[in-house]
Parts: structure tokens; C-alpha cells; sequence
């Protein structure tokens, strides 16, 4: 260690003694009231050599050109709705500072003859895509969700929002990050009448933002741009339902915005499975196609209240503040069939089984971000959650020989209850300091981390097992398992980057982080002689365990920027050791280390302002979850069983990404296409048995007949594949949008069968197409539609491959009719081929509702909806393991009928005086964290 931290000196010292050099600062606002323009692309172009430098401005409309050599330059601002801008600048080996420039809006009119024609797309920014809002036309009263997925390249799939083949992960309003991580509910709360554009693009981290230089850790993200005469007032909507079998809703959602000042109010009581409520809402609350939290299609009944807050400020000029408090109470009935076909025998498992599940949840996170001065920042993250569980889960499950044929016969039926009672306490900070040298180039970043968890977890296990074979080994099992964990996390970072030239730079990162777990399960039998369950712990089911992971990650970057080119490479070398310690019921020290290389590289390639190539390509390590490191039998699923592996290491994962965009601005066409590739070595796998389990595995407990046990361990040999492409373009002759997009992937998933090696292979081939209309605000619908091919391969039974074909059918139409009368309706059609005959392949969806807008300006509505007008409503899944191939069908909520009232909420104070200029430094957060 002394040779790493002398060497690590050395180059600090070398780098130190670059020479400095000028840079050109400014901010960029508007004419109208005064306010920043985030995301305005800045050229600087060097007129004798014609070469150009790109930057776009920050959240508070800032730019920084740094490195610039004397000579005669020409700045050009460019921002959507505003005319162009330039002006002559002249270096003389001195910085210069160009304070406030101030753009003038477009204007759309000649003396009295109006220019009527097609808004302009959008454009394309570097790797940044832009979308004009005014080009897409949407009801009145929509959210921003319903506006973003009619953009080019911006899809649902499996319930998520994804942009250009990627989740969204993060969402920005005029380039501050919504705080709190459910992207569906930030989209839902975030009127369309308020935006003036989107930009998509790959989000950096805070550390990456301060330090200038990518971690690897992005996120894709949406950046809404609101209208200036959007910023001060309040929007909003109050719903009130009742239906049929006593279905209820009750929500609203109120935004006030003044200026930096942001704050939403979320508050939603119902029980036809509604996780959240939107500015956009539909009557009825489910005209289209409820989504779960963070996505996906929600199965079960649910019964949900919810309160949401979540603010942004500034206080004063150099503090930023943004935070969110969510608090849920969850009550949901759910019932299950499954079907699963294993592929290395003819024996197959059935379960029928009951969930009551609730969660009772506060969740509070916190972004406080000091701008001491332009040389300084100081940002700090806490998050604090509390999680209290009740669940309790009924399990009928039958193992099957002969599966399929006239001889079927049951071989074991097992009935378990198991009520759970758990909390969850989780408090995670980041403190992240970064420090400029003046304008030498030379930057200082710091972080720290800290995350502690524990939980606590009781549970009652009612057992009876009938054995067809031998009732001799029919068991009545009654237990309690008391489960508490402890983790504790910290990591501390270190960067120091220095300028090597005029357009390379040079970092130096050291790493060290140390995680530690406790886990102690004690399973205790109830003692008929006594009464109550006994002290002594049932030993083969009971196990204390402790892990500790410490890392230390050290080595150089290099960045090389120019007016078409950015690349950058890191080599960096991990030391790194797993502690193991098992302690009861006996004492079993393991440890191991690790010595690991991790390689990375970016290239990014702009062969013009609106194409440019991306290929982006990391390694990095995972430890073991201690679920998994933990040598314990669970017997939950007494035909399903488990047990940790203490043996496990670290997996080293390599993966590469490639985009190519193209937005050409003269006829609104876009292109994309992305491939994303994965490789694993020592990737945590499954390993079954199902013949002759091992003694060691299940000491002290004999298995029934069918039952079949999984531990993870570690195999070479998977990797995974996609590619995503997307065009679309405007339809001029119908007044729509239309997009087609398709996808290939393949994934090979090593697993073990009675330790014997097997490779799952899936391929799926998709294609979509979606055409949205943009005639009027009258009439607003959505066509889509995407099919799925999938072929499933086993290398170890040929006879157990399997393919399977799914079709999503979307239409969701809005018309407003006359004297304020608007038809709602949306249809959703599923087929699938290929599935067990058990469940069901095929149904249709249909929601729909007939409302009167009520007042003079409309702002009322009283709607009758219909949910399930058909009565098909089902929920289907298949799921692909190592030695088994799933089909699961869920409760949903099925056909009932609602009258609702709604109160749009729409005030903006036009009078309202322009926003105040706060210039908080030259230094601020960029939305990409580029310097």
C-alpha cells in the first residue's frame, strides 16, 4: 500500500505542473422575464481554423469553455423558439467572463399575415435528442406522459417508460432532478400544457457531473423545459368516484410553481389498483391500463392510500433544495396458479395459492446542494425509509409424475400457511465535495457514503405434506423462524484531475469501500407437550452468519475532447476480500481474495450536429448477496427448497454499448439503433437437484418425493445480446406521428441438473409499430402494436425446447364532441401461443367512458366509466429458469362500472413579476456534468 500511495503522489505531483491557460463564462436567459434557458446549445468557433467547441447550458442557463488558446473567436447561441445568436470574441491569454446573454423569442407572424405550418420536431444535440412539445398535439388536460410517448423513439414496454431501447431511470424539470425514484409518478405529475420541449439523453452521476469525468454509472434521462408563462401559478386535478361492488376512488395531485420554487402535492385513496394519481387522470381511474409502482402490470386487488410531497427551492443564491416524502399503506389480494415444467424429468409442479399482503411504508429523501463559489460545491443525499410487512400466503402444490399423459399421477400435495410479520429500517447519506483550482484546470472531488439496514422478520409455518408413495412420511410441521439482518456500508472516493493540453485531460481515482452483514435465522417447533415452541433452535434449519467485504479500486483516466471527438479511457486495478464467518450451529470461517483488472472506454463520434456514434464499453465486479452466501434451508415451499452457498465469489462482468443517432431537423426523421451486450465470468448461477439431493445440503430433513433443492453457485459462460432500433417520422397527409421499432436479443444462462451442465438459450425477435395523432386537441388517439417471437433451447434435453409467440395490441382514442361531451376509450389485446394449456392465451381489455366538461371554462367533468367492458381481463407471465420453464396466471381487477367527478385546477399569474436573476456562480451543476 505505501508503493501505491507513493506512486499515486508522484503523478499528482507530475500532473501539477501543466501550464494554465483562459476560459470564456457566461449565462444565457431570456428577453421576455429574465429567466435561465437550460439545455441551449453554445458553439465557440475559431475562425481562423473553422474549428468548433459544443456546450450546452446548465440548470441556471450557464456555459464554460475552458482551455481556450489566444486567437479571434465567434460564439453562436442556438435554443428552440428563440433567434439565433452570435457575437465576436477576442483571447488574449486571459479569461473572459460575458456575464448575462440574452436571447430574443422567434416570432411566428409578418406584419398581419400569420406563417401557419408543422412545428418543428425537434433536433438533435451531440448525444442530446430534443422534442418541440408544440409538435405533438395531446388532449388539454393530459400529463406529460401521454405528450413523451407519442415522441420518436420514447416507448411503454412491460409497463415502463423507455427511451431509445433503455428504461428511464431518472426525470429532470428545467434541469433539476425530480427527488425520488418512481419515474412513472414524476411523468404522470407533470401537466403537457407546461412543457415546451424534451431532451433525452444519458445522465451522469453527481460524481461524474463534479469531476468531469464519466464513472460509468449513467441513467437515461428526460428533461422537461417548461414554458416561461407556465412558471408561476398552480395546476392541478381533484377526482372523486364510486362504483359498482362498492369501487372507489378518491385523488388529487396540485402543482404550484413559482419560479425555483416547485412543489407537488400527491394524495390518492381507492381500491381498483391505482398505485398513484396523475394530473392526466382518466375517469374511472383505469382508462389506461393501470401501471404498478415503478411499472409493470399490477395483479391482485388492491386497496391503496397514499400522501405524496416532494418540493424543490433555492435558499438564497447559492443553496439548492429538493426533496420528497411519500408515505403508502398497501392492502392486496392476490391468488396464483403456476405451472411449472421441468426440464430434466417428466415430473412438473402445480401450485394454487392465496396472498394477503400489507405494506405500510415512509420513505423521505433529501438533495441539498451548496454552490459556495465557483470554485466549490458541496451536495449531500440523505434518504431514510421504514418499511412495516403482514403477509400471509395459503400454498396448495401438487409434484406430478408423468406430466402431460394419460398416466399422470400426484406424487406429493403439500398445504403451508405462512403468516410474516417484518420491518424494514433502511438510512443511506452521500456527501460529495468537489473543488476547482481556479482556472488552472485542475479539479478535486471527494465523496463519502454511508448505508445502514436492518430488518426484522417473524413468521408462523404451517406445514402438512401428504406422501402418495408412503404415508409413513407424511408430515405436520408447525414453526416459528425469527429472521433479523444487520448491513452497514461505507465508501470513500477520492478524484484528482489535472488539464494535459488544450484538449486532454488526465484523473487520478483511488476507491475503498467495506460492506458488513449479519444474519441470524432461528427456526424453533411447537412442542405439543408444552404448548408453545421450544427455546432449543432446530439446527438444520437455523444458521448465524457474518460476511465482510472490503475493496480498494485505484488507477488513471484519460479524456481527449474536440469539436467532434470525445474519448476516454480508464485502467484501474481492485484488491478485494470476502470474509465469511459461520457461527452457528457451528463455527466456519471462509475467506477469499480477489485481484481484479477493470477496463473501460467511451468514444463518442459527431460526424455532424444532429448524427453522432457511441460506443461505451465497462467492467466491473458484484459480490454475493448474503441470501445467497447464507447456508440455510428453507423449507417455505416444502416441494421447493433452498440453502445458501458460504463458498461463493465475486462475479467480473464486462459489458459494451453501442448507439448510432440521427435526427434530421429539415424532415423531422429520426433514427436509432443500440446494441447492449453482456458477458459474466463467475456468474452466481442455480444449481438443482432433484435426484439424489446431497446429505450436506439437507442435514436433519428428508425431502419428499417430486421436492427438488436449488443453491446458487458460480459458472462461466453467460452472456446476453439486444439490439433495438427505432425510425419515425411525421405523416403529414393524416396529421400523425409514426414510429416502428423492432428488437433481436439472446441470452445463454448456465445452470446445473443434478450436476450436470445446462446452457437456456433464449432468443426473442420483436416488432412494434406506433402511429399517434396529432390533428387536433379534440381528437387525440394512439395506435400500437408489438409482437414477440421466443425461442427457448436447453443443451442438456433437446426434447424440453420450447418457443413461444406473444402479440400487444394498444388503442387508446379521446373526442371531444360537442357542447363539452368527450368519449374515452382503450383497448388492450394480448395473444399468446405456445403457453400450458391451463392458463389463459388470449383476452381483450376494453375501458371505456362518456363525460360532460362542466362550468363556464370547462374545468369541471362528470364521467360514467365502464373497466373490462368484455369481462376477459386476466394476467399472464411465462418465466424461463435453468431447469424448469414457467407459466403463471394472477388475479386482476375485472369488470365494474363508476360515476366520477373531476375539478381541473389551471391558474397562472400572468401579471406575475419575471423571475429574479440569481447568478449563483459560474460553476453550476450540468445536466451531463461536462466541463
Amino acid at each position: 500500500m505505501k508503493k501505491v500511495l507513493l506512486t499515486m503522489v508522484l503523478l499528482f505531483t507530475i500532473v501539477g505542473a501543466f501550464a494554465q491557460s483562459a476560459s470564456i463564462t457566461g449565462s444565457i436567459q431570456s428577453n421576455l422575464d429574465k429567466t435561465a434557458l437550460p439545455g441551449a446549445s453554445v458553439l465557440l468557433v475559431n475562425n481562423a481554423t473553422s474549428t468548433t467547441v459544443a456546450s450546452i447550458t446548465d440548470t441556471e442557463g450557464r456555459f464554460r469553455f475552458e482551455r481556450v488558446a489566444a486567437g479571434d473567436y465567434t460564439l453562436r447561441v442556438n435554443y428552440l423558439g428563440f433567434k439565433p445568436y452570435s457575437r465576436p470574441i477576442k483571447m488574449e491569454g486571459k479569461s473572459i467572463a460575458l456575464g448575462m446573454v440574452v436571447l430574443e423569442e422567434a416570432t411566428a407572424t409578418i406584419g398581419e399575415i400569420q406563417v401557419i405550418g408543422r412545428a418543428p420536431l425537434g433536433e438533435q444535440k451531440g448525444d442530446t435528442a430534443q422534442f418541440n412539445a408544440k409538435a405533438f398535439k395531446t388532449a388539454p388536460d393530459a400529463s406529460a406522459e401521454e405528450l413523451v410517448t407519442k415522441m420518436p423513439g420514447i416507448t411503454v414496454q412491460d409497463g415502463k417508460i423507455q427511451a431509445q431501447g433503455e428504461e428511464v431511470r431518472q426525470i429532470m424539470i428545467d434541469g433539476k432532478r425530480y427527488t425520488g425514484e418512481d419515474v412513472n409518478t414524476a411523468i404522470r405529475n407533470i401537466s403537457a400544457d407546461m412543457i415546451e420541449s424534451v431532451q433525452v439523453f444519458d445522465g451522469q452521476s453527481d460524481r461524474a457531473a463534479f469531476s468531469g469525468f464519466d464513472d460509468g454509472n449513467r441513467l437515461k434521462t428526460l428533461n422537461f423545459t417548461t414554458r416561461r408563462d407556465r412558471r408561476h401559478g398552480y395546476v392541478g386535478k381533484v377526482t372523486a368516484g364510486y362504483g359498482s361492488d362498492d369501487r372507489y376512488m378518491l385523488g388529487a395531485s396540485v402543482n404550484y410553481y413559482n419560479g425555483d420554487r416547485r412543489v407537488t402535492v400527491t394524495g390518492l385513496s381507492n381500491n381498483i389498483n391505482m398505485f398513484d394519481f396523475s394530473v392526466g387522470e382518466t375517469p374511472g381511474g383505469s382508462m389506461r391500463g393501470r401501471r404498478g409502482p415503478f411499472g409493470g402490470s399490477p395483479s391482485g386487488i388492491s386497496n391503496t392510500n397514499m400522501f405524496s410531497i416532494n418540493f424543490n427551492d433555492m435558499l438564497g443564491k447559492k443553496v439548492e433544495v429538493s426533496g420528497n416524502y411519500t408515505y403508502s399503506n398497501r392492502d392486496v389480494n392476490n391468488s396464483y396458479y403456476r405451472f411449472r415444467d421441468f426440464i430434466n424429468t417428466d415430473t412438473a409442479y402445480v401450485e394454487n395459492s392465496t396472498d394477503n399482503d400489507i405494506n405500510d411504508s415512509h420513505r423521505f429523501n433529501l438533495r441539498l446542494q451548496y454552490n459556495i463559489n465557483e470554485n466549490n460545491r458541496l451536495l449531500v443525499t440523505p434518504t431514510i425509509s421504514v418499511q412495516n410487512t403482514d403477509a400471509l400466503t395459503n400454498i396448495n402444490a401438487f409434484t406430478v409424475d408423468n406430466a402431460g399423459s394419460a398416466g399422470a399421477e400426484n406424487l406429493t400435495e403439500s398445504l403451508t400457511s405462512n403468516q410474516n410479520k417484518g420491518q424494514n429500517i433502511n438510512f443511506r447519506n452521500n456527501i460529495l465535495y468537489s473543488h476547482r483550482f481556479g482556472n488552472t484546470g485542475r479539479i478535486l472531488t471527494t465523496n463519502f457514503t454511508t448505508n445502514y439496514t436492518t430488518s426484522n422478520d417473524k413468521t408462523y409455518q404451517l406445514e402438512n405434506t401428504e406422501n402418495f408413495a408412503d404415508p409413513n412420511e407424511n408430515i405436520n410441521r408447525d414453526q416459528f423462524i425469527k429472521l433479523d439482518r444487520e448491513n452497514f456500508t461505507w465508501e470513500g472516493n477520492v478524484d484528482y484531475s489535472q488539464r494535459l493540453g488544450e484538449n486532454s485531460r488526465l484523473q487520478l481515482e483511488y476507491n475503498i469501500s467495506n460492506q458488513t452483514n449479519d444474519s441470524d435465522r432461528r427456526t424453533y417447533d411447537f412442542l405439543e407437550e408444552t404448548g408453545r415452541y421450544s427455546d432449543a433452535a432446530n439446527a438444520p434449519l437455523s444458521n448465524t452468519f457474518s460476511s465482510d467485504y472490503l475493496s480498494q479500486t485505484f488507477g488513471p483516466s484519460y479524456q481527449f475532447r474536440s469539436d467532434k471527438t470525445r474519448f476516454q479511457a480508464n485502467m484501474r486495478y481492485q484488491i478485494a476480500s470476502l470474509n465469511s464467518n459461520i457461527v452457528y450451529p457451528e463455527v466456519y470461517p471462509i475467506k477469499r481474495n480477489f485481484n481484479s483488472v477493470l477496463p473501460s472506454a467511451e468514444l463518442e463520434y459527431k460526424f455532424t450536429e444532429s448524427r453522432n456514434l457511441n460506443i461505451n464499453f465497462r467492467s466491473n465486479t458484484n459480490v454475493p448477496s448474503v441470501a445467497d452466501l447464507q447456508d440455510v434451508l428453507d423449507i417455505s415451499r416444502p416441494l421447493q427448497l433452498r440453502v445458501g452457498n458460504p463458498n461463493l465469489d465475486q462475479d467480473y462482468q464486462n459489458r459494451i454499448n453501442i448507439r448510432y443517432r440521427n435526427f434530421n431537423a429539415e424532415t423531422n426523421q429520426v433514427f436509432f439503433v443500440g446494441m447492449f451486450g453482456t458477458m459474466t465470468q463467475n456468474y452466481v448461477a442455480n444449481s438443482v437437484y432433484t435426484r439424489n439431493i446431497p446429505a450436506d445440503f439437507i442435514e436433519g430433513y428428508d425431502p419428499q418425493p417430486g421436492a427438488r433443492l436449488s443453491r446458487p453457485e458460480n459458472m462461466d459462460g453467460y452472456w446476453n445480446v439486444r439490439s433495438f432500433v427505432n425510425y419515425g417520422q411525421p405523416l403529414n397527409f393524416i396529421s400523425s406521428n409514426f414510429n416502428v421499432f423492432g428488437s433481436v436479443g439472446y441470452e445463454r444462462r448456465p445452470g446445473k441438473l443434478d450436476e450436470e451442465v445446462n446452457y437456456a438459450n433464449t432468443t426473442n425477435m420483436g416488432v412494434g409499430l406506433n402511429l399517434s395523432s396529432n390533428i387536433s386537441e379534440k381528437v387525440d388517439f394512439s395506435v400500437s402494436t408489438n409482437s414477440n417471437y421466443n425461442i427457448v433451447q436447453n443443451t442438456l434435453l433437446a426434447q424440453s425446447n420450447n418457443n413461444y409467440y406473444t402479440q400487444n395490441t394498444n388503442l387508446r382514442y379521446n373526442w371531444t364532441m360537442w357542447k363539452g361531451f368527450v368519449y374515452r376509450t382503450e383497448l388492450r389485446h394480448q395473444f399468446t401461443s405456445g403457453l400450458n394449456n391451463s392458463v389463459d392465451n388470449n383476452f381483450t381489455l376494453w375501458n371505456m367512458s362518456l363525460s360532460k366538461k362542466l362550468f363556464k371554462n370547462q374545468q369541471g367533468e362528470i364521467s360514467f366509466s365502464v373497466n373490462d367492458v368484455l369481462g376477459q381481463n386476466v394476467s399472464v407471465q411465462r418465466n424461463v429458469a435453468t431447469d424448469y420453464i414457467e407459466d403463471m396466471q394472477s388475479t386482476v381487477l375485472q369488470r365494474f362500472f363508476m360515476v366520477s367527478f373531476s375539478y381541473n385546477i389551471r391558474k397562472f399569474l400572468s401579471g406575475s413579476a419575471p423571475e429574479e436573476n440569481n447568478n449563483r456562480g459560474q460553476w453550476g451543476p450540468g445536466m451531463r456534468g461536462r466541463n
